[in-house]
């Protein structure tokens, strides 16, 4: 294994959308068979937690682009990503041969999870832990699936946002990180992609409203990462799913937010 493994966190809207799975997963295949490189998936949900939601009509709040978990709501929210989520990405991946493995971060002591904020609820934050156990699944040659859902010491269940999840899990590992979702990266007040970009950047644009709501999240979450890890974190899309090849080649496809 090469050593630095690869971390993907896929927003959970790519569920949706067997074919680009598909393509994903082939893709990820054909480069753990060539590169011989330690690959983890970590994901997301929101779409299907905002349908079950929607089911039980239960109201959908949001603050600061992280959704507020009321305690009451955390077994649906938990069922929804780290039960259906999960296992629809892993049956996905079963399905092309891939020797899948689903996990939350809890498994394995891999993060530490606390209370993000009282105003959240059962809203969790992730810092990295002991990544023993995933080394030894990924020693196997097998593809970790990790959900987002994690425990606390005291074992209550948290929802944490899942690009934070992934910046956790990658410092677990020490491993680079491309967090991709249904945006092609970080773009500009004229809609242009933008190449580059590191905190005195980011902070203008938000100032200025060109980064708003969720992609906040998403963009602080890897300036962290990079932070952390000392080295550039890619945020691009996953409904281009050819292009991955040249992501895991090491090319940028999206923004690339440097340390």
């Amino acid at each position: 294994m090469s050593i630095n493994p690869l971390v993907i966190k896929l927003g959970g809207a790519v569920l949706s959308d067997t074919d680009t799975l598909a393509l994903l997963f082939q893709t990820i295949s054909h480069y753990q068979q060539q590169a011989q490189r330690a690959v983890v998936i970590v994901h997301g949900g929101g779409y299907l937690v905002d349908e079950l939601m929607d089911k039980l009509q239960l109201e959908t709040v949001k603050k600061n682009g992280l959704r507020v978990t009321p305690f009451e709501h955390i077994n649906y929210i938990s069922g929804a990503l780290a039960g259906t989520a999960n296992k629809l990405l892993q049956g996905q991946a079963m399905k092309l041969g891939l020797n899948a493995v689903g996990l939350s971060l809890a498994d394995g002591g891999l993060c530490q999870v606390t209370q993000l904020s009282q105003d959240l609820g059962a809203v969790g934050e992730a810092k990295a832990g002991e990544a023993s156990v995933l080394k030894a699944i990924l020693s196997t040659g097998a593809l970790p699936i990790i959900s987002s859902i994690g425990l606390t010491k005291e074992g209550q269940l948290m929802n944490v946002n899942a690009d934070q999840a992934a910046v956790a899990v990658a410092t677990a590992l020490d491993a680079e990180l491309a967090l991709l979702s249904d945006v092609s990266g970080v773009l500009d007040a004229k809609k242009q992609l933008i190449a580059q970009l590191d905190q005195n950047m980011a902070d203008q644009l938000i100032a200025q409203g060109v980064i708003t709501d969720g992609m906040i999240v998403k963009v602080q979450a890897a300036l962290d990462a990079a932070k952390q890890l000392g080295r550039a974190i890619e945020v691009a899309g996953w409904k281009e799913p050819q292009k991955l090849t040249q992501l895991l080649a090491g090319n940028s496809i999206g923004t690339r937010f440097l340390p």
